[in-house]
């Protein structure tokens, strides 16, 4: 009975350190294809941002979402040669003021943005652009940890004036509008090229909320957005924080 019972102990015992050494061997395989995906998603997200330094990104998540939903969404890519200047200071005014002056982040605003606690963003252009481009919308931690990756490595691989001109295609400027020639065109009847200070800023007004917010149509609140925004753009002109991103 007594032998019966030690050797019943000792079954047990090699089974448990069987399934110990079986899980063991399960999570480290695991962790070696974590470690390799991982490694495989950072070397493809380096090449796309290498990439899109010299092709234009063809489409990006949202588009593709909008389309799906809208059945058809309005874009057209235009190099930044053919858009009035004054878009893309209008842009910067309304969205990112100190684009010249950060690397990726504006601690300044994400410290202003924590303290307000109102909803307001502190997402620079090139945290934007590249939940754009590589990312997709709304809000989550795993999104937020990715942008956080891969912002500084778009900041170092391209140029301010890329950054810029990436965001004033992809961004959404009224519901199925995607990129300043479509929303010129659907808004104000005129190439990108021929926008006044005034209609740059009615679409730099919209950006943060393009659905919900009409270039086109403006109430007397977005007339009053895009008259700040036009001042903006000015005086990032006159103090040189636009130097960056013109020529």
């Amino acid at each position: 009975m007594v032998r019966k019972t030690k050797a019943k102990a000792k079954s047990k015992a090699r089974t448990k350190k069987t399934k110990s050494r079986r899980l063991s061997r399960l999570l480290r395989q695991a962790g070696n294809i974590a470690l390799r995906g991982g490694i495989i998603l950072i070397l493809v997200v380096l090449a796309l941002v290498v990439l899109f330094t010299v092709v234009n990104p063809p489409i990006t998540h949202t588009i593709w979402s909008e389309s799906r939903r809208l059945g058809s969404v309005d874009h057209e890519w235009v190099p930044i040669e053919d858009i009035a200047p004054v878009m893309a200071r209008s842009a910067v005014a309304a969205e990112d003021a100190n684009f010249c002056l950060h690397w990726g982040f504006d601690i300044e605003a994400i410290r202003a943005a924590l303290e307000e606690g109102n909803g307001r963003g502190g997402s620079t252009l090139s945290q934007q652009v590249v939940k754009n481009v590589f990312l997709w919308q709304g809000r989550s931690w795993v999104r937020k940890a990715f942008e956080t990756a891969i912002t500084p490595v778009v900041e170092i691989i391209w140029s301010k004036q890329r950054i810029i001109e990436v965001y004033l295609n992809v961004a959404e400027m009224g519901e199925g509008v995607f990129g300043v020639k479509a929303a010129s065109r659907n808004f104000f009847g005129v190439g990108p090229d021929a926008l006044s200070a005034y209609q740059a800023a009615l679409i730099a007004a919209a950006l943060p909320s393009p659905r919900k917010r009409s270039a086109k149509n403006p109430t007397g609140r977005h007339q009053r957005r895009a008259g700040k925004i036009a001042d903006g753009a000015a005086t990032i002109r006159a103090d040189g924080r636009a130097l960056c991103f013109e020529d």
